[in-house]
């Protein structure tokens, strides 16, 4: 039995958490059991993770739980190595992931309104959580299980003040059998946030990276004295964003924050290992015009692909000067390769294969990927230029989140942040034709107040020289396995414009390895038709990490697209990472 008192209890004894995070969907599930164990040898006794509803409800009504997605699996293997489990299962996680975790196809309705009482939203959580709830039920500590603690909602202070909202996602998970006690979780220096963020029948706790006897304290006023302390995000690294430098955090500096917390109160790692934002699946924080990149190493105490680190150790000693250290063995053998120099086996260009992988959808003015029903990735706008006209000037009206812009397959302009609304003018373009316009989604933000304004694509017009254009044929490019798959690498191939290269890789053992995109420009990676995430020559991020479990001996074909023009014959697999 476990309570929450003026301490924390277990079995009626007084029990200090100390919890890493550790995302089961950042990680290939065969590697789920190698952080785990890692997780139990640092000297943690419990497991945090957050679960994202656009990871398992990626279309209205359709629930993946198998393979990654397969959270009970994830719960089984950390029970079994005794861990206990803290869940924080959505609707909204933030977490540096697309939408927040919210599920893209909420702003189909164009009316939505996220995070609070809007009625058409709450009935979309409760059939969510009609689902998932009774999944997670049963392994609940009172039912003979090791889940300890729910959150409700995710540092709901920032956001708004909704406590009716709060008290139905509370009340619903309590109908669908969630019987543990609740924590909600906030940032506890500004008090008007802190407090917004809380509801009756919840432990508030607090996120942060510093400052910890001054947070506690904070807390403290707030919460009163009965109440036991917790950070449940403490911010050991930090994320990165193309365009800027890596970020680490001294392990030194880390550590000091540590002994702070321990001497405290309870504390949850944010992250113990951070992994890896596959596919399309890095968020992007407000006010960050290149959103996050595909690593979320986050300089946590286990590297992205599970290496310890100094950081590791160092924390381990710390958490051994209260509360003792359990060492098991590990089971999982992990080794990295460099696979050397991959030649270029086949490539394609964007408008060649284009009406071979996607159907186009009709309208006379363009709609919004959210409008045809896609989520992720890219899609294109080709409308026809009339035979009397040239194009002089293109202004795109209301677009995100990256336009670039082609007149009979030749490349004319980009249309990015700062510059989206400006008019692009030319001269001496020829008569008629095709304009494409190929719109990049390039991550839903993630945190603040804008979350209903991310639909992708164009919500507006666009205007040639000067006046609207209208007929578009609208061409979905989530480049899903299916999309990938059905690739032509013989439809033919122009230089300087976005394409597909596929190289062949024959693998007689399997390791894990790191993708070089060095000579490539911008674009995104797919190891036989996984996706694994985003390149950009901007940096930092260097090397795609391809775990071993997505490898198969023998043949493996590895496919990247890139949008830019800019491509060379080889790429290289590496033994080791480059964040910059």
């Amino acid at each position: 039995m476990f309570e929450i008192k003026d301490r924390f209890y277990l079995n009626g004894e007084p029990f200090q958490i100390i919890s890493g995070s550790f995302h089961y969907f950042r990680t290939v599930p065969e590697y789920w059991q190698d952080r785990l164990e890692k997780l139990v040898n640092m000297g943690c006794n419990t497991v945090e993770t957050y679960i994202p509803w656009n990871f398992h409800e990626p279309n209205r009504g359709e629930y993946l739980f198998d393979g990654m997605h397969d959270v009970c699996r994830f719960i089984e293997l950390a029970q079994a190595l005794g861990l206990y489990i803290i869940i924080r299962p959505s609707p909204y996680i933030c977490s540096e992931w697309e939408f927040g975790g919210l599920p893209a196809w909420l702003l189909k309705d164009k009316g939505m309104r996220l995070r609070c009482c809007y009625e058409p939203y709450l009935q979309a959580v409760r059939d969510y959580y009609s689902v998932l709830i009774p999944k997670l039920a049963p392994y609940q500590i009172d039912r003979g299980g090791k889940i300890i603690m729910f959150q409700i909602e995710n540092e709901y202070g920032y956001y708004g003040n909704d406590t009716a909202y709060l008290e139905f996602l509370r009340d619903t998970m309590r109908e669908f059998g969630i019987t543990v006690p609740f924590v909600t979780s906030d940032g506890p220096w500004n008090e008007p946030i802190f407090r917004s963020g809380l509801v009756e029948d919840a432990l508030p706790t607090g996120n942060f990276g510093s400052a910890a006897e001054w947070q506690f304290g904070q807390m403290r006023k707030f919460m009163g004295d009965d109440k036991p302390l917790m950070c449940m995000e403490f911010w050991n690294g930090w994320f990165d964003a193309w365009g800027e430098e890596h970020h680490t955090t001294p392990p030194e500096k880390a550590g000091a924050e540590l002994n702070e917390l321990l001497k405290r109160g309870s504390v949850n790692f944010y992250m113990f290992e951070g992994g890896t934002n596959f596919g399309f699946m890095a968020g992007r924080n407000n006010g960050n015009k290149t959103a996050d990149v595909t690593s979320y190493d986050y300089d946590a105490p286990l590297t992205e692909d599970g290496q310890i680190t100094p950081k590791y150790q160092l924390f381990k000693d710390i958490i051994a000067k209260y509360a003792p250290v359990r060492e098991i063995p590990l089971t999982t053998e992990i080794k990295r390769k460099d696979y050397g120099v991959i030649y270029c086996s086949g490539k394609t260009d964007l408008f060649s294969v284009l009406d071979k992988i996607s159907t186009p959808t009709k309208s006379n003015f363009p709609l919004t990927m959210e409008e045809i029903g896609q989520n992720y990735g890219y899609i294109l706008y080709r409308t026809n230029v009339k035979d009397n006209e040239s194009i002089k000037e293109i202004r795109v009206e209301s677009a995100s989140d990256r336009v670039q812009c082609y007149h009979n397959g030749e490349y004319l302009h980009t249309f990015f942040a700062e510059n989206m609304w400006e008019k692009a003018e030319f001269s001496d373009r020829p008569f008629g034709g095709v304009a494409d316009l190929l719109c990049e989604n390039i991550g839903r933000e993630n945190f603040g107040t804008g979350l209903e304004n991310q639909r992708k694509g164009i919500s507006g017009g666009v205007k040639l020289n000067d006046h609207r254009q209208f007929g578009y044929d609208i061409y979905p490019l989530p480049l899903d396995e299916k999309q990938i798959a059905s690739i032509d690498f013989n439809s033919g191939y122009t230089e300087n414009t976005p394409a597909f290269y596929r190289f062949d890789l024959n693998v007689d053992e399997i390791c894990d390895t790191f993708l070089d995109t060095e000579g490539f420009g911008k674009g995104c990676a797919f190891i036989n038709g996984f996706n694994l995430g985003r390149f950009w020559d901007i940096g930092p991020q260097k090397r795609l990490y391809i775990p071993a479990p997505l490898l198969k001996k023998g043949s493996n074909t590895l496919i990247i697209f890139e949008t830019e023009g800019k491509a060379a014959d080889t790429i290289s697999l590496c033994d080791e990472h480059d964040l910059g």
